[in-house]
């Protein structure tokens, strides 16, 4: 029996985008790198989904909130 290495991509989306990955980085951390040009992103939670076919999905939700 031996042991397979597999490469896993990580796609990550937000408002209908895809953006790229920025290697070596948390998911938190390329969330405030995109928050330059998107400041909405600040306080977008974070769903990490299931690897399948070698393609992690991080999507960015923007954070519903009520104004005071």
């Amino acid at each position: 029996m031996s042991i397979e290495v597999q490469t896993i991509t990580r796609r990550y989306l937000y408002n209908g985008m895809t953006l790229p990955d920025i290697p070596g980085h948390e998911p938190k951390e390329v969330r405030d790198v995109y928050s330059a040009q998107f400041p909405e992103l600040l306080s977008a939670d974070i769903e990490v989904g299931e690897i399948s076919d070698g393609v992690q999905e991080i999507t960015f939700k923007r954070a519903v909130g009520v104004k005071g």
